[in-house]
């Protein structure tokens, strides 16, 4: 079975009449945002990118930060909350997402709508943190080899812009996976395929 099939299989079989909240985290290109696509259809799921929650900041603010800060900072857990429990309630969520383009710490202009939906994913890196526990019915890691992330980004972005990316980010996620969420607190680790 597919980490896709049994992730779909998985959540069928939650015990719950409230619709179902997944957090599916990971290292960077593990391929988390591929897998939510994959089982969003089959169950009716909306999708949050967790990559929109960026905080922002500059090259200088995150490079005076340690493994623990950037982790802690590097998304806006308080505006993900905001976005969960509008749509547990059964609102519809909106958000202005970071400007990636502009990449100055601006959002962009337009509003993101997300109505509520019979599964709601939330996918990302640091989307399964403590503080959003109590909103997840299921926390996902999934869970790649080093040398495959490293493929993935190299084939996505390119090899200067994997170098530049590591040396700022890798360390955070490697304390965050190993401190904050190791792979116990999951509860279900897939792994990539």
């Amino acid at each position: 079975m597919s980490a896709g099939e049994t992730l779909i299989d998985v959540v069928r079989r939650l015990d719950d009449d409230r619709p179902k909240f997944v957090a599916i985290d990971g290292h960077s290109a593990a391929g988390k945002s591929t897998l939510a696509a994959e089982v969003a259809r089959p169950l009716e799921a909306a999708v949050i990118d967790g990559d929109e929650f960026y905080a922002g900041g500059t090259e200088e603010l995150w490079d005076a930060m340690s493994p623990a800060e950037k982790a802690a900072h590097c998304v806006d857990w308080r505006k993900q909350r905001r976005v969960l429990e509008a749509l547990a309630r059964g609102e519809d969520a909106q958000w202005h997402s970071y400007d990636w383009d502009a990449g100055d710490g601006r959002l962009l202009d337009r509003v993101t709508v997300c109505p509520p939906a019979p599964v709601v994913i939330l996918e990302g890196v640091y989307s399964a943190r403590p503080e959003l526990a109590d909103l997840f019915q299921l926390r996902v890691l999934y869970d790649a080899a080093p040398e495959l992330r490293h493929l993935r980004w190299v084939n996505r972005e390119g090899e200067g812009y994997y170098d530049d990316w590591a040396r700022r980010w890798s360390e955070a996620e490697d304390w965050y996976f190993s401190q904050v969420m190791t792979p116990d607190r999951f509860d279900l680790v897939l792994p990539a395929e």
